[in-house]
C-alpha cells in the first residue's frame, strides 16, 4: 500500500485507551503515533499496549495544538460523530494522514476541528470507546487503499486468486527524451578543463 498514515489522540486522559490505540496502529503498520494536550503514562499505557508499539513506531507528545507539527502534504483528519462529517463509508482516504480522536466523554476541541483538513464520522447512533472507533477508521484505511479483491456478490469469499501486478517497461516524459537526447551543457567546469 502506497503513502503512509499516523494516529492521535487529543486530551485523552485514560492510558489504557491510548496504549490500545498505539497497539491496533502497530498491527496496521502506522508510519507513527502521536498525543497533543494529554498526559499519557506510558507504564500504565504498555498494559494494554503488549506489542510494545512505541519500541517499533514513532511516538510524538505535543503539548498543545499550536505545537502539533505534521509531515509535509500529510492531511489532518479528525474523526468527529458531527452532522457535518464525512461518513466513513464515502470517505477517500489521503494517501498521507494523520487521524486524530478526540477525549473519552468529550470532542475534538474546536481549535483542532479547525485544523483538520477533513472531519470524517463513522456511521453508528451514539459513540463508542476511543480504542475502537480508531481501529475502526484503521481498517477502513487498510480496506479501501490496500490491494484485496473484490467482495463477491454472494457469501463466502472470492472464487479466484488475486491477479499478480503487471508493471510495464519506463516511461518516460516529453521533457526527459529531450534532456536525454540535448543533454545540457557542463556550467561547472572541471579543474582539468581549465587552460
Amino acid at each position: 500500500m502506497r503513502g503512509y498514515f499516523g494516529i492521535g489522540v487529543e486530551g485523552i486522559s485514560k492510558a489504557m485507551n491510548v496504549g490500545s490505540i498505539f497497539r491496533t496502529a502497530h498491527a496496521f503498520g502506522a508510519g507513527f503515533v502521536f498525543t497533543v494536550d494529554a498526559s499519557y503514562a506510558t507504564v500504565e499505557g504498555g498494559r494494554a499496549d503488549t506489542s510494545s508499539a512505541l519500541g517499533h513506531t514513532p511516538f510524538y507528545e505535543f503539548p498543545d495544538i499550536d505545537a502539533l507539527v505534521l509531515p509535509q502534504k500529510c492531511a489532518l483528519v479528525g474523526v468527529e460523530l458531527t452532522p457535518d462529517s464525512i461518513d466513513l463509508p464515502s470517505f477517500h482516504h489521503p494517501s498521507r494522514a494523520a487521524y486524530i480522536l478526540g477525549p473519552e466523554r468529550s470532542s475534538l476541541s474546536p481549535e483542532m476541528t479547525e485544523r483538520c483538513a477533513f472531519v470524517i464520522k463513522i456511521p453508528m447512533q451514539f459513540c463508542v470507546n476511543v480504542s475502537i472507533a480508531a481501529a475502526i477508521v484503521m481498517y477502513d484505511r487498510v480496506q479501501s487503499l490496500g490491494r484485496f479483491q473484490r467482495r463477491p456478490q454472494r457469501p463466502g469469499g472470492p472464487d479466484t486468486p488475486l491477479a499478480e501486478p503487471v508493471f510495464g517497461a519506463p516511461q518516460f516524459r516529453t521533457k526527459a527524451k529531450k534532456f536525454l537526447s540535448h543533454p545540457p551543457l557542463d556550467v561547472h567546469p572541471r579543474e582539468d578543463d581549465e587552460d
